[in-house]
């Protein structure tokens, strides 16, 4: 049923607490892939901001600054996809760039993702709709299902 895992992954601790479940799950349903996902965000130079660099940063060192960004990501998922040991599960890694939720849900439909595990922070109220919520945004957007993991220390409500 899950024979292929998404796990998106941002850098934080946070979002590496879904690990122990993954390995469980993943392992428990014998799947085939688990494929640890971190979306990078594309740098834009303000529309105001001269091409020529008269401010200071130029094309060329936006383009130095993302490549730096994403050998700094791949260099993250790939400590943790040796890190992480699964028994006959292929761990694999891989990098997007664009806009975090849209990206996620666009990948997982196109490379037949058939479950999406990640962390939530637990936010409610006024931090969520000031902060947003990328884990409510798969889950409303994403064909697939999505399980989230609560952040460590969470309390219930009372």
């Amino acid at each position: 049923m899950y024979s292929r895992i998404m796990v998106p992954l941002d850098g934080s601790a946070l979002a590496e607490c879904v690990l122990p479940h993954v390995t469980a799950i993943a392992g428990s349903v014998k799947a085939k892939e688990v494929v640890l996902v971190r979306v990078v965000n594309p740098i834009r130079l303000p529309a105001s901001v001269p091409a020529t660099g008269d401010f200071g940063f130029r094309e060329k060192d936006r383009r130095q600054l993302e490549a730096h960004r994403s050998k700094t990501a791949a260099n993250y998922l790939q400590q943790l996809a040796d890190d992480l040991v699964v028994e006959d599960v292929h761990i694999s890694q891989t990098l997007i760039e664009g806009k975090v939720a849209d990206s996620l849900a666009d990948y997982a439909v196109s490379h037949d993702v058939d479950l999406i595990v990640m962390a939530s922070h637990g936010r409610s109220g006024v931090s969520r709709w000031v902060m947003g919520s990328v884990a409510e945004k798969m889950v409303r957007s994403s064909c697939v299902p999505v399980l989230l993991v609560r952040a460590p220390g969470c309390e219930p409500r009372g």
